[in-house]
C-alpha cells in the first residue's frame, strides 16, 4: 500500500520489532503456565457440559477437583485421559462421576502417556472436526451469498433477555446490519464460571452462554437466508473465562469475538499473569475457528485523552498483532481496534482523527480494522450526536476501515431503540454510498497537518515500545503506561488460578489447532 501519509517505514519496522520481542519474552511465561479457565476450556472441548444439582458447571467441577487434589499442573487432558484408560468412561461420564464423589482422579493408577494419548486424542479430534464443519458452513453461506465489500455495519443488542435480543437482532439485520454483537451482562467478565442455558435476566446486556450462542446463531441464519446475506455474530471473549467463551463460540459458529490481550488487566482488574496466559489459548481457538477478533484499544480513549495518548493506541495495536501471530492468528482475522474519540472542541480534530485512521490502515494493511464511534463526548444532544456519527462514518469510508460499529445519536441517553438503529444504519449507508470512492481520489498535503501528526504519533509509539521492551510488559502495566491505569503484577482477580505446568502436561487442542506457519511468520516479520 502506497503511504498517503509518507510514513517513516523504518520507524514502522522498528516498532514492530520491539513488539515482536516483547511478545516473545512474554510467550516464555505463557508456555510454562496454565490456568483454571484454560483447563475448563479443554474440558468443554472434550464435550463436558451441563451443571450439577447446585447449578455448578461440570467443567468447573472437574477443574476444582484438580485444584483441590493439587494436580492442576498436570492438566485436564492428562488426568481425564488417564481416567478413560482406567474406567472406559467418556469425559462427560467421568465429570459426572467426579461430581457424585465416585471418581478421584488423583488416586487412579497411572497409565503410560502413549495409552493416555490414545484414549483422549480421538475425542479431541472429533471436536476439531465439528469446528471444521462450522468453518465450512460459514464458507458455504459466503460462497452462496457473497461477502460484503466495504465496511461491515456492526450493531449492538443488549436487552438482557436472549429472546428479546433475537427480535432486535433480526430487525437490525433486515435494516442492513452485517454484524450483530450481543453485549454481555454487566459483570460477567468477573465471573469465574460460564452460566448455563438460555437466560432472560441480564443487566445492561445478556449472559454469554453456549445455549444463547446457539439460539442467536440459528436466528441470524434464518434471517440471513431470507435476506440472502451472511449475518455475522459477535460476542465477548474476555474476562476470567476468556478461553471457555472462545471454545463455546467455536462450537456454535460465532464469527467475531472481542478478544484483547490487555483489556481485562486494565479495565476489569484481572491479574495480568492470568490474562496473558488465557489470551493465548483463546486466540489459538479463534484462529482455528475462523473468528475475527476485535481488540480493545478504543477503551484507552475513554479514560485518557485521545490527542495526548494516541500513541498508546498504536503501541497496543502492535502488541496485539504480535500476540495474535504468536497464537497462530493470521492478520486477516485481526480486527485491531481504535476509535473516533477526540473532543469536538479541538481545532482540526477531524484531521487528527483521519490521520490516525489512515495511519492504522497503512501500518496494518491486511487487518480488518475495528473502528469505534464517538461516545466520550456525546452529550444527549441528538442532533449534534448525529453529526458526530456522520463525521465518524466519513473517516471509515475514506480510510477503508472494515468493522464499523455504528454510532447512535441517543448515546448517553438510553439503550438504543430499533428506530435509533435504523437511523444510524441509514446515515452510514448514505455516506458509504455517496463517498464510496472518495478515499482513492484524495491525497494528503506533503508536510501538512495530517502527515506531521501521523509521523509524530508513530515516533512516540516506537519510542514507547522500546521502553516496554526494556522494562518488560508486566513492569509496564505496573507503571500505568496504558490508559493511565496501574495494575500490580500479583494483584487483581484470578491469580490463584495460574499454575506452572508439570512435565506430563499436554493440551491436545493447541497441538491440533495452533497454526505454526502463521506463528513463524510473525517471528520473521
Amino acid at each position: 500500500m502506497e503511504s498517503k501519509l509518507n510514513l517513516n517505514r523504518e520507524l514502522v519496522d522498528k516498532a514492530r520489532q520491539h513488539a515482536r520481542r516483547i511478545a516473545e519474552d512474554t510467550q516464555n511465561f505463557i508456555d510454562i503456565h496454565t490456568t483454571v479457565t484454560v483447563e475448563r476450556a479443554v474440558c468443554r472441548l472434550f464435550g463436558i457440559d451441563g451443571v450439577n444439582a447446585l447449578e455448578v458447571p461440570l467443567p468447573n467441577v472437574v477443574v476444582d477437583h484438580l485444584v483441590d487434589k493439587g494436580i492442576l499442573s498436570g492438566g485436564a487432558a492428562y488426568y481425564i485421559g488417564n481416567a478413560m484408560c482406567e474406567t472406559g468412561l467418556d469425559p462427560q461420564r467421568i465429570a459426572e462421576g467426579i461430581d457424585a464423589g465416585e471418581i478421584d482422579l488423583s488416586k487412579m493408577a497411572p497409565h503410560t502417556m502413549e495409552e493416555i494419548r490414545a484414549a483422549i486424542m480421538p475425542v479431541a479430534e472429533a471436536t476439531v472436526e465439528r469446528i471444521k464443519k462450522n468453518v465450512a458452513k460459514r464458507n458455504e453461506y459466503l460462497n452462496e451469498f457473497g461477502d460484503k465489500q466495504g465496511p461491515y455495519l456492526y450493531v449492538i443488542v443488549a436487552t438482557g433477555n436472549i429472546y428479546e435480543d433475537i427480535t432486535q437482532a433480526k430487525a437490525a439485520a433486515k435494516q442492513g446490519a452485517d454484524i450483530i454483537a450481543v453485549i454481555r451482562t454487566t459483570g460477567q467478565s468477573l465471573l469465574d464460571y460460564v452460566p448455563y442455558g438460555a437466560t432472560t435476566e441480564g443487566f445492561g446486556g445478556t449472559y454469554a452462554t453456549q445455549e444463547n450462542f446457539r439460539l442467536m446463531r440459528a436466528a441470524l441464519d434464518e434471517v440471513g437466508e431470507e435476506q440472502h446475506r451472511y449475518i455475522r455474530l459477535c460476542n465477548y471473549c474476555s474476562g476470567l473465562c476468556m478461553p471457555e467463551i472462545a471454545a463455546m463460540g467455536a462450537l456454535e459458529r460465532l464469527d467475531v469475538m472481542l478478544n484483547d490481550a490487555l483489556y481485562g488487566i486494565l479495565f476489569r482488574d484481572i491479574n495480568m499473569q492470568r490474562t496473558i496466559v488465557d489470551q493465548f489459548f483463546s486466540r489459538v481457538i479463534n484462529s482455528f475457528a475462523g473468528v475475527i477478533i476485535n481488540t480493545g484499544e478504543d477503551n484507552y480513549l475513554t479514560t485518557a485523552d485521545a490527542v495526548e495518548e494516541a500513541h498508546t493506541v498504536l503501541a497496543s495495536q502492535f502488541l496485539n498483532e504480535q500476540f495474535a501471530l504468536k497464537a497462530g492468528l493470521p492478520e486477516e482475522q485481526q480486527g485491531l481496534g481504535h476509535a473516533f474519540e477526540i473532543s469536538p472542541d479541538v481545532e482540526n480534530g477531524f484531521l487528527y482523527e483521519l490521520a490516525q485512521a489512515q495511519m492504522a490502515r497503512e501500518i496494518f494493511p491486511k487487518a480488518p480494522l475495528k473502528y469505534m464511534p464517538p461516545t466520550k463526548f456525546m452529550t444527549g444532544n441528538i442532533f449534534r450526536g448525529h453529526v458526530q456519527d456522520a463525521l465518524f462514518n466519513m473517516v471509515t469510508i475514506l480510510t477503508g476501515q472494515k468493522l464499523h460499529l455504528l454510532g447512535m445519536m441517543t448515546e448517553a441517553i438510553h439503550t438504543p431503540f430499533m428506530s435509533d438503529r435504523a437511523l444510524s444504519i441509514e446515515n452510514a449507508q448514505y455516506i458509504f454510498r455517496t463517498m464510496h470512492d472518495l478515499g482513492s481520489e484524495l491525497s494528503y498535503k506533503k508536510g501538512g497537518i495530517m502527515e506531521t501528526r501521523a509521523n509524530f504519533v508513530l515516533q512516540k509509539a516506537a519510542d514507547l515500545l522500546g521502553e516496554i521492551e526494556h522494562m518488560g510488559l508486566f513492569a509496564t502495566l505496573e507503571k500505568g503506561v496504558f490508559a493511565d491505569i496501574k495494575r500490580p503484577r500479583d494483584g487483581g482477580k484470578g491469580l490463584a488460578g495460574v499454575v506452572t505446568k508439570a512435565e506430563n502436561y499436554f493440551n491436545p487442542f493447541v497441538e491440533l489447532m495452533w497454526n505454526e506457519e502463521v506463528a513463524k511468520g510473525g517471528e520473521n516479520a
